[in-house]
């Protein structure tokens, strides 16, 4: 166990390395960084001035180290469109990125294990025709697209919800769904896939011998090893929700991380960018750590190397 943590713990921070290569000359092969942060018109005396302020006259692997040096500290920079430090404006939005995307995800596989365990136990011609439709609109409609339409549907022909913004449960209702759509579906075909293929095991057939209700037996036996797949893909969803947030909050307006990068992304705000990439990857790569490191604690079968 400790050896396979140090492994994934090593992984995780080479794959961070990559990404902050990537965003890094990704940011600056856009084109002069020094025209972007000097007022309109500037002499190349002002653009000399700014190039040696920020060591953008330096070659791009110094640059790169004293950019990895700052952020190790929390310093990204400069946002060029807020003025304020990057590393500021990404803290103050990221909590409203957790909480949607996290929302979205409890909700997701509530309802979607839900589901799962009932087409699974109820042999129904039409109720697993309509399962499988809904499985694969889930999983085959965008988000962005379904956000466009229940914004169109419910605010704007029906008013029962706002068209923007984060507030009370009214605000949260269409983001929330738009984002859950895809889990939702995507954890009830899992889940009823896993309990049809435990349902009929010796153990859960030991548990009906013993004249358990058949729900105790379902939620309390079957369930419990059908799960497990779930959690398997738990931080792939997970991060898929993140990844795919943006969207979401910038047809919400919702003043998250996702609407920022999008701003700061048109704007060619490069300290920005670089600050929200990197503090997402960051994220991601401590979410999936920990979906790996809890299947020890759901499967001890599973041997870690």
């Amino acid at each position: 166990m400790g050896r396979y943590f140090i492994k994934r713990v090593l992984l995780g921070l080479l794959t961070l390395i990559v990404v902050s290569i990537t965003v890094f000359v990704v940011s600056r092969a856009s084109g002069d960084v020094a025209l972007l942060m000097a007022p309109a018109g500037a002499s190349e005396q002002t653009l000399q001035e700014i190039r040696a302020k920020y060591d953008l006259d330096k070659p791009l692997p110094v640059q790169y180290y004293i950019f990895i040096k700052n952020a190790l500290h929390g310093d990204f920079g400069e946002s060029i469109s807020f003025q304020r430090p990057a590393m500021d404006l990404v803290l103050q939005r990221f909590p409203a990125t957790l909480e949607l995307g996290g929302v979205s995800f409890i909700i997701g596989n509530l309802i979607g294990i839900l589901l799962g365990v009932l087409l699974a136990t109820r042999r129904n011609r039409w109720l697993s025709w309509g399962g499988n439709t809904f499985a694969l609109l889930g999983q085959a409609i965008p988000g962005f697209w379904l956000a466009v339409m229940l914004m169109l549907v419910f605010c704007v022909i029906l008013h029962w919800f706002p068209t923007s913004g984060m507030g009370g449960p009214a605000y949260w209702v269409l983001p929330v769904a738009a984002m859950s759509w895809f889990s939702i579906s995507f954890v009830m075909r899992i889940t009823r896939s896993a309990l049809l293929d435990v349902m009929d095991a010796d153990y859960v057939k030991m548990a009906r011998t013993k004249g358990l209700a058949e729900w105790k037996v379902v939620w309390k036996h079957a369930l419990r090893n059908a799960l497990i797949p779930v959690i398997a893909v738990s931080g792939m969803q997970l991060t898929m929700l993140i990844g795919g947030v943006a969207f979401i909050e910038q047809i919400f307006r919702w003043p998250g991380v996702g609407n920022l990068i999008i701003g700061a992304i048109n704007s060619r705000d490069y300290p920005l960018i670089q600050a929200i990439v990197l503090i997402t990857a960051a994220v991601i790569i401590f979410i999936n750590l920990v979906v790996d490191l809890a299947f020890v604690f759901v499967d001890p079968r599973i041997k870690y190397e």
